[in-house]
C-alpha cells in the first residue's frame, strides 16, 4: 500500500504538512485557492459530460437514487453515532453529521488521480452522485437541528410553554415563519452552492457540446489537469496541518471518529458500487470514495448560518484535520483493495 502514496498529488499534500510543520513562512494566495478549486471541478464536469453523452440513461438514474439514499442515510447513521457517545451537543452532531453525509470534491479528485496513475479504468456515474450528494446532507442536517432545537425547547420546562401561551399563539406563528424563511434560503443554497452549480454546469456543457469542439479542450481538461491538482492538494496540506492543534479541542474519542465513519462509509459504498451498482474496481473505488469523504467547502457555510450554536472547531476540525487526510494517505488505497478484492482482482 505504501508504493500507491507514492504519487505526486498525495507527495505535494504531504509537503503542504510540512511545511505548515517546520513554520514555513510559505503562503498559498486565497484567490489561486478558489480559482484551482472551480478548474478541478470544471475540468472533471467537462470530462464527465463527454463520458455521459454515451452513458446508458437506466444506470444513470439508478446512480442518481443511491446517491440520494448515501446522502440522505450517511448523516442521519453519523448522528446516532455521535449521539451514543455523549461527547457533543445534538445540535453539534447535527452540525457535524451534515458534513459526513456529504462529499468531499478534493478526496475524488484525488482517488481519480490515484485510478489515473494506476491505470485503472472507471465509469462517470460517480460524477453524478457527486453532483448529486452536496444537497441532501444539509437538508437533513437541518433537520436533525431543528429536531435538536425542539428537544431542548421541551427539556426547558413549562414557564418557556406557559409565555408562548399566553401569547395566543403569536410566537409560535412568528417563530415557524422565520424557520420557513431561513429553511427556504439554506435549501436554495444548497442547490446553487457554486460547487454544484460548476460541476453540474460543465457536465451539461461537456454532454451537449460536438466531439470536435471538445477536442480542442483536451490541453485544458487533460494535460494540465495533474500539475492544478498538486498546487490544490499543496494547499490542503498546509491547512489540514494548521487544525492539527485543535485536536486536544477534539479529544481522543470524538477524534476516533474522523476515522471510523469513513472507514463505515467506505465500507457501505464498496458494497453499493460493487452490488447494486455494478461497477468495476475504479467506480465502486469511487463510490467509496464518495460515501466516506467529509464536505470541508459546501456545508461549512451553510451550517456556521444555519446552526450557529454549533462548535466550527469540532466540524472543521474532524473534516479537514482529521478525515481529509486519512482518505488522502490510507482511505484511497484501502477503498481501492476492497473494491479489488470484490472483483476477484485483488492481490
Amino acid at each position: 500500500m505504501l508504493s500507491n502514496l507514492m504519487i505526486p498529488a498525495v507527495l505535494f499534500f504531504g509537503l503542504g504538512v510540512l511545511a505548515r510543520l517546520v513554520k514555513s513562512d510559505l503562503k498559498f494566495p486565497p484567490d489561486l485557492a478558489k480559482a484551482l478549486s472551480i478548474y478541478l471541478l470544471m475540468a472533471i464536469g467537462l470530462h464527465g459530460g463527454v463520458e455521459l453523452a454515451k452513458a446508458d440513461l437506466g444506470a444513470a438514474i439508478n446512480a442518481i437514487i443511491w446517491a440520494l439514499i448515501l446522502g440522505f442515510a450517511m448523516p442521519v447513521l453519523g448522528y446516532w453515532l455521535l449521539i451514543v457517545t455523549r461527547r457533543v451537543s445534538p445540535l453539534d452532531a447535527a452540525a457535524i453529521a451534515a458534513h459526513y453525509g456529504s462529499v468531499s470534491a478534493g478526496t475524488f479528485l484525488t482517488a481519480i488521480a490515484f485510478l489515473d496513475t494506476q491505470g485503472v479504468v472507471y465509469e462517470t456515474y460517480p460524477l453524478i452522485m457527486l453532483a448529486v450528494m452536496e444537497s441532501p446532507a444539509i437538508i437533513v442536517g437541518l433537520l436533525l437541528a431543528a429536531q435538536a432545537r425542539q428537544k431542548v425547547k421541551l427539556q426547558a420546562g413549562g414557564n418557556g410553554a406557559a409565555a408562548m401561551a399566553n401569547g395566543n399563539g403569536h410566537g409560535n406563528g412568528h417563530g415557524n415563519g422565520e424557520d420557513k424563511i431561513r429553511l427556504g434560503a439554506l435549501l436554495h443554497e444548497a442547490f446553487t452552492n457554486g460547487s454544484v452549480v460548476i460541476l453540474v454546469g460543465s457536465m451539461a456543457i461537456g454532454a451537449m457540446s460536438l466531439p470536435g469542439s471538445m477536442d480542442k479542450l483536451k490541453p485544458f481538461i487533460d494535460e494540465i489537469f495533474m500539475g492544478a491538482l498538486c498546487l490544490f492538494l499543496f494547499e490542503m496540506g498546509m491547512e489540514a496541518a494548521r487544525r492539527l492543534g485543535d485536536f486536544k479541542r477534539v479529544g481522543a474519542l470524538l477524534a476516533g471518529y474522523g476515522v471510523v465513519m469513513p472507514l463505515i462509509g467506505g465500507t457501505i459504498g464498496v458494497l453499493i458500487g460493487h452490488y447494486a451498482l455494478g461497477f468495476g474496481v475504479g467506480g465502486t473505488t469511487l463510490v467509496a470514495v464518495l460515501a466516506a469523504s467529509a464536505s470541508y467547502i459546501a456545508v461549512p457555510p451553510a451550517m456556521r448560518l444555519a446552526v450557529p450554536e454549533a462548535n466550527p472547531s469540532l466540524y472543521l476540525t474532524l473534516s479537514l484535520g482529521i478525515t481529509f487526510p486519512f482518505n488522502v494517505v490510507l482511505g484511497i488505497p484501502l477503498y481501492h483493495w476492497m473494491a479489488s478484492a470484490l472483483a476477484g482482482t485483488g492481490p
